[in-house]
């Protein structure tokens, strides 16, 4: 038996085995008026389904297993969501399943009934020893079918990412201003210091950095002290300026916590990536944005609109350092980089706007989604790099996230028979 449950479900869901004169293990005439609904989450496999057995029309659900045996290992018989099962579909009777009532469940045992072509298919198709399991047949699918597993990931990525949002806005008890905010510093983290930059966004309210918008150094003392890398002495002079002006906000504020350098990470990171000069850049966006909330949502409908928004140019002083007290000898930064600005659309832009539309039920924001997402360069990541390396390469961002959603949700967990690519795969030339 060298297949897994998921391949059953789908042998049931589209009738991949031979339904002339079909009896169940108890010898009754079996017909299958309606499959049901493929439920994806807790519960029988199949909801509202509709089969006739020896006359008698039976509405409910259909649970699908390898061995029947299974029923009692997954403990089926005491969650009362299974009580409305009306057949049980297995590869192999190999125990009796009675209901709570004490008859005989209706099984349905599908060895030597499923098409030959089918079992060929998976086992010729599928390489669950492989990162990427229906490689040697990708090039094979149509375009169409790829695409619309690709749409269908890039919707459920964004659903995660977008949840992750929706979790802040709880946070901060409905105020869709702090929640930007903090998405934002989430986001400017750039994974190595993602969380940092979360909790630091957590200890300086967003309220107070408006207050300060229209004075940049106050911005830059406030977030590089709260963040605990200012340093305590300087002999540069604008450095000194952010110590007393943190000194004195800390105590106007009445801040007692504070963050330690131990809580960032330089070790690995490249100069460009410095937590500082992060903090820098984001200081700079904040003293740019009147509104942040109002700048994402309306102000900025395209790329071009991001980057007035995004690529601002820090201070004087972080135009030439990375870090607190080393100069460099050219130009640091004058913004964020293209590859940058272009992870910040994807990452913090577009899950905002797509949790936006979610909880105010306005589906026209996905639809704004996906066009900026089509303005945006694709990744180069290994991921891209994989599907490009078999025939298939992401044209933009819509189509990277969508490969990255895919290799993620389907690829890596190995739920290949729920993503369509491999379901066309299967079912090449069958019945």
């Amino acid at each position: 038996m060298n297949f897994k449950e998921d391949f059953l479900q789908l042998v049931w869901k589209y009738q991949y085995f031979d339904k002339k004169e079909l009896r169940t293990t108890d010898h009754e005439v079996l017909k299958i008026i309606q499959v049901g609904f493929h439920n994806l989450s807790e519960g029988p496999d199949f909801r509202d389904s509709v089969v006739v057995i020896d006359n008698v029309i039976l509405h409910g659900h259909v649970e699908v297993h390898r061995l029947a045996s299974e029923w009692k290992q997954h403990a089926h018989g005491g969650n009362p969501a299974y009580n409305s099962v009306v057949l049980h579909v297995v590869w192999e009777n190999d125990q009796e399943v009675l209901r709570n009532d004490g008859t005989s469940m209706p099984t349905l045992e599908l060895k030597g009934l499923i098409f030959l072509d089918i079992w060929r298919n998976y086992e010729q198709m599928l390489d669950y020893k492989s990162e990427l399991p229906c490689a040697h047949g990708l090039k094979d699918v149509p375009e169409i079918v790829r695409f619309s597993a690709m749409e269908k990931s890039l919707v459920e990525r964004l659903h995660e990412k977008s949840s992750l949002i929706l979790n802040l806005l709880k946070e901060t008890t409905d105020n869709w201003e702090e929640t930007a905010y903090r998405w934002l510093f989430v986001c400017f983290g750039f994974k190595t210091n993602s969380q940092a930059m979360g909790e630091l966004a957590t200890l300086v309210p967003y309220k107070t950095l408006q207050k300060h918008r229209d004075q940049l150094p106050v911005l830059e003392a406030i977030l590089m002290g709260q963040a605990g890398l200012l340093p305590s002495e300087s002999e540069e002079p604008y450095v000194q300026h952010l110590i007393r002006e943190h000194d004195f906000y800390r105590k106007k504020y009445d801040w007692d916590a504070t963050m330690k350098r131990q809580h960032w990470t330089f070790m690995s990171v490249r100069p460009s990536n410095f937590p500082t000069l992060r903090i820098a850049q984001l200081a700079a966006i904040l003293s740019n944005a009147p509104s942040l909330l109002q700048s994402v949502l309306q102000d900025s409908r395209d790329f071009a609109g991001m980057k007035k928004l995004l690529r601002v140019k820090p201070s004087d002083y972080w135009q030439y350092h990375f870090n607190f007290g080393k100069p460099s000898e050219r130009q640091t930064s004058s913004g964020i980089s293209t590859t940058a600005l272009e992870l910040l659309v994807i990452n913090y832009v577009i899950p905002l706007w797509f949790a936006y539309g979610r909880y105010f039920e306005e589906p026209d924001w996905q639809e704004r989604c996906f066009d900026l997402l089509q303005e945006v360069s694709a990744e180069n990541n290994y991921i891209i790099r994989r599907f490009k390396s078999h025939g298939w390469t992401a044209e933009n961002a819509f189509d990277s996230q969508g490969m990255i959603g895919l290799f993620k949700n389907y690829c890596q967990p190995k739920k290949c028979l729920q993503c369509k690519i491999a379901q066309t795969l299967i079912k090449t030339e069958s019945k």
